[in-house]
């Protein structure tokens, strides 16, 4: 008998800066509410656009 849970029945979310589907891992077991990217290079390239964007007359 298989142990665990069948892939589809994990939870999806919606990476909110490329918009693609990813499902709930392990690691993210205590934080899943909170996790927001599907990666490490679209947490890093939403950081970088958002703060590139801001008016230059505007304080951080």
């Amino acid at each position: 008998m298989p142990r665990g849970v069948a892939k589809a029945d994990l939870p999806q979310k919606e990476c909110s800066f490329c918009g693609r589907p990813f499902v709930w891992r392990k690691k993210w077991r205590r934080d899943w509410d909170s996790v927001k990217y599907c990666s490490d290079k679209c947490r890093a390239l939403a950081r970088r656009t958002s703060t590139s964007q801001r008016p230059n007359n505007e304080a951080p």
